[in-house]
Parts: C-alpha cells; sequence; structure tokens
C-alpha cells in the first residue's frame, strides 16, 4: 500500500466514533510511568516547549501543559485534534512527514504508539521529519509496540475500516533511531503486547 493510503485508513479509522470511545480511556499505570519518567528528564534539561506527535484525544499533551510545558500537539485525525483543541492545548491536524513547523521550533516531542501506523519503509523519513523540528539537544520519546516484524492491515481490527500497523523488532527500531539521533535509553515492558520505549535526543552537530 502507498503510503497516502494508509494515512487516508488511519485517517477514517480515527473518526468522531473512535475519538469519542478512546477519550474515555483510563491511562495505565506503566504508561503514568513512561510520562512521568519523561518529565524528570524534561525538567532536567530544562525544556519548555514540547510538540506531541500523534495526540490522539489529548490527554497527554493536556497533562505536560499542565505540568508547565509549552505544548502543541499534531494528529492526522480531525476528530482527534478536536478532541485535544477543547482540552485548551494549541493542536493542528498534521502528517508525521510534513509537520509543517519551522526547523528547531521544539525542546522535545513526545509520541506514543503512533508511529505504528507508519509503514517500515516510511519510517527513515518520518524520524528526519521530527529531528527536524528538534533543537540540537532536544529530547524525544518515542514508544511503540513491537517486538517482531510484521506489517499491514489487521482483518480483526475493531476500527472501521481496519486499521493498518506496522511492528518491528528492537533492532530495527534501534537501528531506526540510530540514523537520526542519539540513544540515551531503551527498555521494554511486556503489556499483553511489547511496548518498546526509547529515549533519544538530536545531537548537537547535524
Amino acid at each position: 500500500m502507498r503510503y497516502s493510503d494508509i494515512a487516508a485508513r488511519n485517517r477514517a479509522a480515527y473518526g468522531p466514533d473512535a475519538a469519542a470511545d478512546r477519550d474515555t480511556f483510563a491511562k495505565e499505570p506503566w504508561k503514568l510511568s513512561e510520562r512521568s519518567a519523561f518529565l524528570s528528564r524534561l525538567r532536567a534539561a530544562r525544556a519548555s516547549s514540547l510538540l506531541e506527535v500523534g495526540s490522539g484525544t489529548g490527554q497527554d499533551s493536556a497533562w505536560f501543559q499542565s505540568e508547565g510545558l509549552d505544548v502543541t500537539a499534531v494528529d492526522m485525525s480531525p476528530s482527534m485534534v478536536e478532541r485535544t483543541a477543547a482540552k485548551g492545548v494549541r493542536a493542528y491536524p498534521r502528517d508525521v512527514l510534513d509537520l509543517g513547523f519551522p526547523a528547531e521550533s521544539f525542546d522535545a516531542v513526545w509520541s506514543m504508539n503512533t508511529l505504528l501506523h507508519v509503514p517500515t519503509d516510511a519510517m527513515d523519513e518520518a524520524l528526519a521529519s521530527i529531528c527536524s523540528v528538534l533543537r540540537p539537544g532536544g529530547l524525544f520519546h518515542l514508544g511503540v509496540f513491537g517486538g517482531k516484524h510484521e506489517e499491514g492491515v489487521m482483518a480483526e481490527d475493531h476500527h472501521t475500516p481496519p486499521r493498518f500497523f506496522a511492528f518491528r523488532t528492537d533492532e530495527q527500531m534501534l537501528s531506526l533511531a540510530a540514523r537520526h539521533f542519539e540513544i540515551l535509553d531503551f527498555h521494554v515492558y511486556a503489556v499483553g503486547v511489547r511496548y518498546q520505549s526509547l529515549a533519544l535526543v538530536r545531537p548537537v552537530q547535524w
């Protein structure tokens, strides 16, 4: 499938009904732990501005904003953007391959379970796009489900239309990330599926 077809499919899957449903989800403890750990890194680095890539309904963006960060959020789904904006967060309907911000606009980027919708052959472009909007030394939390190399439309998915997913091995994720970032930390959670957590930094020398 072409990237444009994948993006259109997933955008439709995350329409008004899906957004309303997801806005009722409670955060699992491990997700709260990941979020708090990243905030600690941001405070240690004296970061003040954060971009969330794939904000969903804006729960994380609103939390980071409540902790004093200047937050901007993007999501490919207009319905998700509407939910995020309703929480008082500056939000835009954007695709990760075309974020639409000037170079080096943000101190940090947060993205949890969004880039698993990007096919592997487009991941290098997606990571380069994120790196370009980070200031040198900027921090990036990249978290996705994965652990094995498998991608395609999940026929059993409960969304309509069924979503496209790309799962990658630990080695693939580390190799892709290292093309654009320094890796500060990598760990996984076994939470029914495997969550790959990467703490990354844009090198000072580009």
